[in-house]
């Protein structure tokens, strides 16, 4: 129960969990002849994962190695993840984080058919299996070795689970978070202590090779038996009160037969007496307990049998009961402890060893690909390729008896370091199969003991995650073992009825251990990575957008779906015409060229993405895609400029390393969206402002600073008075209201992206984002044109008083210098052209005024508008004019 910890978000529940192990474990110390050791440990090993990022669908494992000796795991993990467990069905698995732990090797969580609502509420209360839980912000546990096993334990950090998790994706969407983690592995001052505190001795059983003929009353035929191994303590005996444990342990290095567990020379400390009871529990791995053991027995009244033991250790626990019946008081219980480990012969296996069993040599396949290879017996015949036939390796069976009770045995390693690979089983046949297959981590299976099996299309392993079975008829047969633990893994084949149908037959099997199961069902690409210590590696299926699952074996979307998917992502494109027209006909030929690229590039891009056809590689139409797509943008803006083509080239060559920049290094991330538009915004505003320091150069103003708060008003009023009415002369209206509505709805369309719907909605962002860039280039008015037709309302009127009659009226345009001081002669000809008189007396000055005009050219000639409200003196007459238009009627 010490995994309780976990819900750190429970108080009581950790009181309560605490409370029982102080209980449980209370009964071993409270005699003073269980150890003498003072509870000091030793950190073994410490490692501190600095912060680390887990994106939608990342996953991260650790990998943590607990010696046999070790005497505590103490996990303490800190993350941001804000999760109310009350409400945990309601999260999507796809975006829900976990932890998960398992034994042996990586845990995989799509494989649970538990709730994890019911994990999260009753803590893990054993490791036997994988167990994941939801992530929570704080989580500290400390786990000892009365509750783990000694060897290597994998943590799994996954943000979203389920058939999705492999599945490629057009865009990643959704919550992250990050987490740190501290681990350390402490261990026993006192390398014979064990428990929770270091407080429980731990005998050693010394073993030594023994004389077959001594060993104990078994069904075993000794004439089978190569060797016997018996395992004693170094005491003679052991005297204990009622309810006091002694523990004991045994190193199994091998395969072996059986394990004999016995009690001898057992009597009072006081007096002999044949009524006593000794419950003896057992486990591997791990030390026992009443609740907590793999086998148990009275072993004052029969010995200990343990078929196909585990290779490892093993911890005994010897506990004298019911001892309440003698009338002497202080009474002891003295007794002796002796096991036996009995052993086949080379090459052979099974009860009574007379069942063959074959060593597999390890083949290594050539390729990028680590850790892949195929297995083969050892001494047999040579063979050409990873697969071998059965009939000779059968034809050896020195069994007599029932065909149905004959096994074949198969011993193979798992190398350290390749738990993140799958073993693959296969068997076929020509006529019909006739073996059931068996398989165990550590030893050898039978019809009680295996970890997974297949007889036939009914009878076979619960499915999971770690157990997919993909042929299964009466000639084939082909399954995965996924991520198979390092170590030795033993396989059996059972022998069905001998009849005709299954002796004609040729049996062809083959064992292999590979990275992606099925080749990830030719529907993805099979990659691997390290977990964070760099000491595993595991394999993993990148599906392609159709299909997911740990093998891309589950279709996700439909060929309707597909096809569906890739209409919309690339007829959507077509949009591209709208603006690319407008452009063309405004003659904006640089405009054209990029709408029109922005378009197609577009198009081939997303039907390389969707799977239908990539014209070039994959990498070179992202990069083309995006950066077209930020050009156009940005263009858009600087369209709406009046600057000098000059400026916009200028700008236009900055914007296009920038974009560049931007497309080469994480061209899918978010934020350039809005990073694009800012850089347009900029673009337009430095237009702007290039435009008015072009225009205003000339600008004077006058030399005093005036305080006066109110002419101070006027004068910002008067120009934003100005501004307004230049952005109406300058714009449509409606058009730009247009623009921003559709950029609007392209904005909302990108963030409505999620990875099951951004197919739809990256639809819209195509035709929103195109049409507002239609509707913006539509809203720039033709200033050019409106500049030099005549006024019609004749509000701009300039009045001359001279000797002619008021009567003889004569009317014509006049058009005046931008910067008359640039350009005196000129403008002092113009102006005396058109007023008349000596030049010399024609004299000019400016109020102080400033309107919003230009300089442009028109056929060759130069066509000038005024830039500040100015008044002409001619003599002692002052004649006035307004600078609202360039054009001006005058009446002398």
């Amino acid at each position: 129960m010490g995994f309780n910890l976990i819900l750190c978000y429970h108080p009581n529940l950790v009181l309560a969990v605490l409370l029982l192990f102080s209980c449980s474990f209370g009964l071993f110390s409270a005699n003073d002849e269980v150890g003498t050791g003072q509870g000091e440990t030793f950190t073994v090993s410490s490692f501190s994962y600095p912060e680390t990022r887990l994106r939608p669908f990342d996953l991260r494992y650790i990998r943590v190695d607990l010696p046999p000796w070790f005497s505590a795991l103490s996990i303490a993990l800190k993350s941001d993840v804000d999760i109310d467990i009350s409400r945990i069905e309601r999260v999507p698995t796809r975006t829900l984080p976990i932890i998960c732990f398992r034994d042996g090797s990586p845990p995989l969580p799509d494989a649970l058919n538990t709730s994890l609502k019911d994990s999260a509420t009753s803590g893990i209360n054993g490791l036997d299996v994988e167990q994941c839980f939801p992530m929570q912000k704080n989580i500290t546990m400390k786990l000892t070795n009365n509750q783990i096993s000694p060897g290597v334990w994998y943590i799994g950090l996954f943000n979203g689970i389920g058939p999705t998790r492999t599945q490629s994706k057009m865009i990643i969407r959704g919550p992250s978070y990050s987490f740190i983690a501290n681990i350390s592995v402490e261990a026993c001052t006192n390398s014979m202590m064990r428990g929770d505190f270091c407080n429980s001795t731990v005998y050693p059983l010394s073993c030594e090779a023994s004389d077959v003929s001594n060993a104990l009353e078994t069904k075993v035929n000794k004439s089978m038996l190569e060797n016997l191994v018996t395992c004693k303590s170094n005491s003679e005996a052991f005297c204990v009160h009622e309810g006091v444990p002694n523990f004991f342990s045994l190193d199994i290095m091998n395969v072996a037969e059986e394990i004999i567990i016995t009690a001898t020379n057992i009597r009072f400390n006081v007096t002999s007496s044949n009524d006593v009871s000794l419950m003896c529990f057992v486990r591997h791995g791990a030390m026992p307990s009443v609740t907590s053991n793999d086998y148990s027995i009275d072993v004052a009244k029969s010995p200990l049998v343990i078929h196909s033991p585990l290779i490892g250790r093993w911890y005994i626990s010897i506990v004298p009961v019911n001892l309440t019946k003698t009338q002497v008081s202080n009474v002891r219980v003295c007794y002796s402890v002796e096991s036996q480990v009995l052993q086949c012969p080379l090459g052979k296996a099974g009860p009574n060893c007379i069942m063959d069993s074959y060593l597999l040599q390890t083949f290594v396949r050539r390729g990028s690909t680590p850790f892949e290879s195929y297995y083969l017996p050892v001494g047999g015949a040579s063979y050409d390729s990873a697969n071998f036939p059965l009939e000779p390796l059968l034809k050896n069976s020195s069994y007599i008896g029932e065909s149905d009770s004959i096994w074949t045995y198969f011993l193979l390693d798992i190398p350290r370091g390749a738990a993140g690979g799958n073993i693959h089983i296969q068997l076929s046949s020509d006529t019909k199969i006739g073996y059931e297959v068996y398989a165990r981590f550590g030893g050898l299976p039978s019809l009680d003991i295996w970890d997974y099996y297949y007889a036939n299309k009914t009878r076979r392993s619960d499915p999971s995650m770690f157990f997919t079975l993909y042929d299964s008829s009466d000639t084939k047969v082909n399954f995965y073992i996924m991520y198979a633990r390092e170590g030795t893994w033993g396989f059996g084949l059972r022998h069905l009825n001998s009849n005709s149908d299954y002796m004609k037959g040729l049996n062809i099997m083959s064992i292999s251990l590979e990275r992606c199961p099925k080749r990830c069902s030719s529907h993805g690409d099979c990659k691997f990575s390290f977990d964070a210590s760099g000491l595993t590696s595991y394999s993993f299926c990148s599906c392609d957008r159709n299909h997911g699952g740990f093998d891309c074996s589950i279709e996700i979307v439909t060929h309707q779906g597909h096809v569906r998917q890739s209409v919309f992502l690339i007829v959507s494109n077509a949009a591209a015409i709208l603006p690319a027209y407008w452009a063309l006909r405004k003659k904006a030929l640089a405009e054209w060229v990029l709408y029109t690229s922005s378009g197609i590039s577009s198009g081939l891009y997303h039907a390389c993405d969707v799977g239908t056809w990539c014209a070039l590689s994959y990498n070179v139409l992202q990069f083309m895609d995006f950066w077209l797509s930020f050009m156009a943008v940005i263009s858009t803006f600087l369209y709406l400029t009046t600057i000098d083509e000059v400026f916009k080239r200028a700008i236009h060559t900055a914007v296009a390393i920038l974009t560049a920049l931007m497309a080469a290094t994480k061209a899918t991330r978010s934020s350039n969206v809005i990073l694009v538009i800012v850089i347009g915004a900029l673009g337009l505003f430095v237009g702007w402002l290039i435009e008015i320091s072009t225009k205003y150069r000339s600008l004077s103003f006058p030399i005093g600073i005036s305080f006066n708060f109110s002419h101070c008003l006027q004068t910002i009023k008067r120009w934003l008075y100005n501004l307004v009415k230049t952005l109406l002369r300058r714009y449509h209206l409606a058009f730009a209201l247009a623009g921003f509505t559709a950029l609007a709805m392209a904005a909302i369309s990108w963030t409505l992206e999620t990875s099951e719907s951004y197919w739809f909605w990256h639809s819209i962002w195509h035709i929103t984002i195109y049409t507002s860039s239609f509707f913006f280039l539509c809203s720039k008015a033709n200033i050019e044109d409106s500049e030099t037709t005549h006024p019609t309302d004749g509000n701009y009127e300039l009045t001359h008083q001279d000797s002619l009659p008021r009567s003889a009226t004569r009317s014509f345009k006049l058009l005046l210098l931008s910067n008359l001081a640039d350009h005196p002669t000129l403008g002092k000809t113009i102006l005396g052209s058109c007023l008349g008189g000596d030049l010399a007396k024609t004299q000019w000055r400016s109020d102080g005024k400033a309107s919003e005009a230009r300089r442009k050219g028109v056929g060759g000639t130069l066509a000038i508008v005024i830039l500040l409200p100015s008044v002409l003196i001619r003599g002692k007459e002052e004649v006035s004019f307004s600078s609202s238009s360039s054009a001006f009627d005058w009446v002398p």
